[in-house]
């Protein structure tokens, strides 16, 4: 459904510092987090439906991103299962509690999806809108290209998702004022104030994950400091659907073949993440 806003690919690896890695097969350079350079002043709000659905195709590409690290060659580094070791035997000279950080985050993605796809009455995974991802085979070749690659996602669903507790407050603000002013799918409107100030709430919740993941990532990279940020970045974004400074417009490089990229399922590594995934615990805040 984004075929039509795909951006060039090799201009954003160029930009997520992997480029090199995707032509040449080898490692990734340090990476420059992508900037979509949105215009100050010109946040763009966009609908439930397109909040929903672009949150859940990054949460997609998440479980897939780290299902392959899980299971590629990345993960026999000294920092996380060691030389030999894997997910589910790490080596005397590996680091358990490093893997287990990305275990964790396989299964927190998963959910995170789980919740968007019942948002939007999705019936079954293999309903989703994106079924395949491409990324550079290089991205799971060493621990620094998989953890630059990390660093470089996170940071855009991050900034995803605080634009959409921007956009639910105000939703929440119209839906107060009994206009929604600017949107021309009125049906995506049949929500109470209450539930688009929830809606904004459950953003920020899964925000402060996604910033959990990027500073481990930059914990396993030997980083410093990991905790860098005062406030969480937007990484540039301007909405998370609409227009060139998007989530979408940041992410739908992932989500058409390219030189240099290999497809990845979706649906290989939903079938196979219970292998190596540790269970999340915690629930949505009450509401």
């Amino acid at each position: 459904m984004f075929q039509n806003k795909i951006a060039n690919r090799r201009s954003f690896l160029r930009c997520a510092g992997i480029a090199g890695a995707a032509a040449a097969g080898t490692g990734i350079a340090t990476v420059t987090p992508l900037r979509a350079q949105a215009p100050i002043g010109q946040f763009k709000f966009d609908t439930p439906t397109q909040i929903f659905t672009a949150a859940l195709i990054a949460e997609d590409l998440a479980t897939t991103f780290y299902y392959n690290g899980l299971i590629g060659a990345c993960i026999q580094d000294p920092s996380l299962a060691g030389p030999g070791g894997s997910a589910t035997n790490v080596t005397a000279a590996g680091n358990a509690g490093n893997v287990n950080y990305l275990q964790a985050a396989l299964s927190e993605e998963i959910a995170h999806a789980n919740l968007l796809r019942s948002l939007l009455g999705i019936s079954a995974p293999a309903n989703d809108p994106v079924q395949t991802f491409y990324l550079p085979k290089a991205a799971f070749a060493t621990a620094p290209a998989f953890l630059s690659l990390l660093d470089t996602l996170e940071s855009a669903f991050i900034g995803a998702y605080l634009l959409a507790v921007r956009s639910f407050a105000y939703m929440s603000a119209l839906l107060k004022g009994g206009g929604v002013a600017g949107y021309t799918n009125f049906q995506d409107f049949a929500y109470t104030t209450d539930q688009m100030q929830y809606y904004g709430e459950v953003a920020a919740s899964i925000l402060g994950v996604e910033a959990e993941h990027r500073v481990l990532g930059r914990v396993i990279s030997n980083t410093n400091p990991a905790n860098n940020f005062c406030y969480e970045q937007n990484d540039g974004l301007g909405a998370v659907y609409t227009g060139p400074a998007s989530a979408v417009a940041a992410l739908t490089p992932f989500l058409a073949p390219g030189s240099g990229l290999v497809a990845y399922s979706f649906a290989t590594a939903l079938a196979n993440q219970a292998s190596v995934s540790l269970a999340c615990s915690g629930g949505l805040p009450p509401q």
